[in-house]
């Protein structure tokens, strides 16, 4: 489902064409704001089987700039639970990346963990899919009822969109080994006001400061901006890209912030690729100390590995894709026609 937002005025068309790239701007914040992910196919808020964003190598309505590709190649990993555990262990940061549709990524990825916790690990647990806001409905819903997955998704899951039968392993093996459970991400109501307002609309200024929010460099804004128009088939308004850009490091901002006080006892972020990224994603925005001993694990299907830029990972996981249409003929379909190329 798609939730309209307001547009930001400072950047709202004006003259000819404007109603067009009205609709167009309002439709593909709705798809961003929706699911919480600009990147990679499968963000929640679509119909079943369909997906709002563009794989890597998805045909596109128009050229858009590639990013320029780093230097250091991720090393793959077999598609093996035990494989994946084995890179897990004594990791005190784990990004582990996810199409957020792909049934068999989060089967993989649920194995993992339960071998990795049978070992002895104990890391918390932390979800894309849970906003930060939502940590003491977490917090009291097991208290209330310690063993009862249903309960704490009743309680918790504020945000519509999500699958929850693909997360529920997850909830499960952190109530049954009373692993820490961190809601980490930025709520959708916080990002529409990052997009209109700024930073300061979602972060108080000890969190800017620290987070460094108040001087983004330049080249991390220029990459989202041309991941935002990537992963939007090159139907953005160009007036757009900046404004989506900035709800996205926003939202990884957000889930550094959320883990990093885990970091002791060791952490696992459950949330799609684009947020694990090594170059672009929450290391980032995590401590420098602690950028140094965290790892980014890409769970990614075949197109996207054609594209993969050296660096955006430590290790990758191919699966086989997840039947869905193509992402890009869906955008085109709610994207007024010619929208897409005003004001550019």
């Amino acid at each position: 489902m798609t939730h309209p937002l307001p547009m930001p005025s400072r950047v709202a068309p004006r003259g000819r064409g404007a109603g067009r790239l009205a609709a167009a701007t309002v439709t593909a914040l709705a798809v961003l704001l929706a699911g919480g992910c600009a990147l990679g196919p499968g963000a929640p808020g679509t119909a079943p089987g369909a997906a709002p964003t563009a794989p890597y190598g998805a045909p596109r309505s128009r050229p858009v700039t590639p990013l320029p590709r780093a230097v250091v190649p991720a090393t793959a990993l077999p598609a093996e639970p035990q494989a994946l555990a084995d890179a897990m262990r004594g990791v005190p940061v784990v990004l582990l990346g996810e199409v957020h549709d792909n049934a068999a990524q989060h089967a993989l990825r649920a194995d993992a963990l339960a071998r990795l916790v049978a070992a002895g690990a104990r890391p918390a647990i932390a979800f894309e899919q849970l906003d930060r806001e939502r940590q003491a409905d977490v917090d009291r819903a097991r208290r209330e009822r310690p063993r009862d997955v249903d309960w704490l998704i009743a309680q918790a899951a504020g945000r519509d969109g999500w699958d929850w039968a693909l997360y529920r392993p997850f909830l499960r093996l952190a109530l049954d080994n009373d692993l820490p459970i961190v809601a980490a991400n930025l709520s959708r109501a916080d990002a529409s006001r990052v997009i209109r307002e700024g930073y300061g609309a979602a972060f108080d200024a000890p969190a800017r400061a620290a987070l460094g929010l108040d001087a983004v460099p330049a080249d991390l804004v220029a990459a989202h901006e041309r991941e935002v128009d990537l992963g939007h088939c090159g139907l953005m308004p160009a007036a757009m890209l900046a404004p989506m850009a900035r709800a996205q490091l926003a939202r990884d901002a957000a889930l550094a912030r959320a883990i990093a006080p885990y970091a002791g006892g060791g952490v696992v972020l459950l949330t799609g690729n684009g947020h694990a990224r090594r170059d672009l994603g929450v290391a980032r925005w995590l401590p420098p100390e602690l950028r140094t001993r965290t790892l980014a694990v890409g769970l990614l299907e075949p197109a996207a590995i054609a594209s993969l830029p050296p660096g955006a990972f430590d290790r990758v996981v191919t699966t086989e894709a997840a039947p869905r249409s193509d992402p890009c003929e869906q955008l085109k379909g709610r994207v007024a026609p010619g929208a897409a190329s005003q004001g550019r």
